[in-house]
């Protein structure tokens, strides 16, 4: 094997595919990027066997050939290299000698056939989505998945289509995130869970390329395509829990307030809520159309603010989350947020006065006097 490319295309394919590349390798081989330059293209990949990212680039080539190497040894070498191309090729096996007009590294690596075989899936779904909607899904729908795997399923994505529109909904069972994607290319029969963390890479991805997003599921993979670059993954078997039932069907509150002023005073009682299992209790006062919210009395003191707002509906009162408010405010864009209640048994349900397409929902805590 041997090829000559541009240093900034190596360095940027390597950052991607090494973002499957886990802390915690079952096998030490995973710890390597597989290069193989056919034809014109030189493709890098890599797995830790549950998600795979590949992607390819243009390359001069002179020998084809195929390799594994460290993942970290040739990032080190990329990314510390300042001249524009570099002459890899493959010596005494597997050792990758990496050329440039001001340096000479060889690595050890090992043969391309040890590495696991990436697979391509059979395609029994297929369909594609732009880029600035599945941004702002992904971007309001990954934070409330369950950060654990002790039920699998809620550390998914359930993504599924619905009347012409695709939805994207996660719970960790204390909060729930739900975001419509209005789109036509999208049949009635998508239904899956999506681990979060491969849709926390492709919204990583999608940051810097905006290309129109391909994607094919078969029964239990599924294949996201952008440009050059393909993201597979294994889909999460299981049931998604039934969300819809959790949403109350009617409000008897809904208020409207401005997002940084409830955010910065969420951050600075937070200091208190941490001691009493984060509780803010919020009441909606319309004798002057304001929310007064307390946190409870504890050792290290107790807080209290009062804000104007917009009220439509009856006076209220929850118990609520500051860390859960805190993590859907800072994922808001909008300078308005609105908030629904029913009362302080039922879950408060915001939404962004401009987008439609999107509900947040937090479950309540106790109130505590």
């Amino acid at each position: 094997m041997k090829f000559l490319c541009k240093t900034s295309n190596l360095l940027q394919g390597l950052n991607l595919v090494s973002r499957a590349i886990s802390g915690q390798q079952a096998l030490p081989i995973l710890g390597n990027v597989k290069i193989d330059v056919e034809g014109k293209r030189c493709t890098l990949s890599a797995t830790d066997l549950e998600l795979s990212i590949i992607t390819s680039f243009d390359a001069d080539i002179e020998n084809e050939g195929s390799i594994t190497v460290p993942a970290k040894a040739i990032l080190n070498f990329a990314q510390y290299n300042s001249d524009k191309e570099v002459l890899l090729e493959t010596s005494e096996g597997a050792q990758l000698k990496c050329t440039s007009s001001s340096a000479k590294t060889i690595i050890a690596g090992e043969a391309a056939s040890e590495y696991p075989t990436i697979s391509h899936i059979e395609k029994e779904t297929v369909f594609s989505l732009e880029a600035e909607p599945l941004i702002d899904a992904l971007h309001m729908v990954t934070f409330a998945s369950a950060k654990t795997t002790l039920r699998p399923v809620l550390a998914g994505v359930y993504v599924h289509s619905e009347q012409g529109k695709l939805i994207f909904v996660s719970t960790d069972s204390y909060r729930l995130s739900e975001y419509k994607i209005p789109t036509e290319t999208v049949g009635a029969n998508v239904s899956c869970i999506i681990p979060a963390k491969v849709l926390e890479e492709l919204k990583s991805i999608l940051s810097s390329n905006r290309n129109t997003v391909n994607i094919a599921l078969s029964n239990q993979q599924i294949e996201i395509t952008i440009g050059d670059t393909k993201l597979l993954s294994r889909l999460i078997d299981g049931k998604f829990p039934d969300y819809k039932q959790i949403i109350p069907p009617n409000t008897k509150t809904t208020v409207a307030i401005n997002t940084k002023n409830l955010a910065t005073i969420v951050k600075r009682m937070h200091y208190f809520a941490k001691e009493t299992n984060n509780n803010l209790t919020f009441t909606i006062r319309k004798s002057d159309n304001t929310i007064h919210i307390t946190t409870p009395h504890t050792q290290a003191g107790r807080d209290e603010a009062t804000l104007d707002i917009e009220l439509t509906g009856d006076e209220n009162k929850i118990a609520l989350s500051s860390s859960y408010l805190l993590d859907f405010l800072g994922h808001v864009d909008n300078d308005v947020v609105e908030m629904h209640l029913t009362d302080s048994m039922h879950p408060a349900v915001f939404h962004e006065p401009s987008n439609k397409n999107l509900l947040h929902l937090i479950m309540p805590l106790r109130i505590q006097e």
